[in-house]
């Protein structure tokens, strides 16, 4: 696995960067195979009245992106929740991965026809056609693939990302939603209303 140590207010001494690597490097350990690479973002609060320690880690399994972040007084402290919470997160990426490989999947030639076609053409990329502009300012646009998904996939994609949100595009309807974490428990989704 390739492992990427950043500081941000902070110099990534040997010693954090050996305890980061035991620490991840354990939480993954069952998960291996999945896991091909790994940011760690290491940050402390630049206000001194504010003892707040952050470790942030993205990482890059089998196509999908995990995310976790957790704060706390002692840098430590936070690697070992971030680690913890990846831990959790990879348990629930495998079985879900389970679940969808020895679930009942049938599926019928013309099913499978009309999945490819509504894939791009090889070798074209998600700018093609698109003019680059300069966009205004305090304003950052992001591009991405968005495949149609069911509700529960959304929201599994929510858990698995550690954010507040997810936008995703129905399978049924079509139409871009975001499926989100409410603050009482629970999920919502986000609609419009025709």
């Amino acid at each position: 696995m390739k492992l990427l140590i950043h500081g941000r207010n902070l110099e990534v001494t040997p010693a954090i960067r050996e305890y980061t690597e035991t620490k991840l490097t354990r939480a993954i350990n069952h998960f291996e195979g999945m896991v091909k690479e790994a940011d760690v973002h290491l940050s402390v609060a630049r206000n001194p009245r504010v003892p707040q320690q952050t470790a942030e880690v993205t990482m890059f399994a089998n196509g999908t992106v995990i995310r976790a972040q957790e704060r706390s007084d002692n840098l430590y402290a936070s690697i070992d929740l971030v680690a913890s919470k990846l831990t959790r997160q990879l348990n629930r990426f495998r079985e879900r991965l389970h679940e969808r490989s020895h679930g009942p999947v049938h599926r019928s030639a013309r099913d499978e026809e009309a999945g490819a076609a509504t894939l791009p053409p090889p070798g074209s990329t998600l700018t093609d056609g698109k003019e680059a502009a300069t966009p205004s300012r305090g304003v950052r646009r992001k591009y991405f693939d968005m495949p149609a998904m069911a509700v529960e996939d959304a929201i599994h994609q929510l858990e698995v990302i550690d954010h507040d949100f997810y936008v995703f595009k129905d399978k049924e309807s079509g139409q871009i939603q975001v499926a989100y974490r409410r603050n009482h428990g629970g999920f919502g989704v986000i609609q419009a209303k025709d």
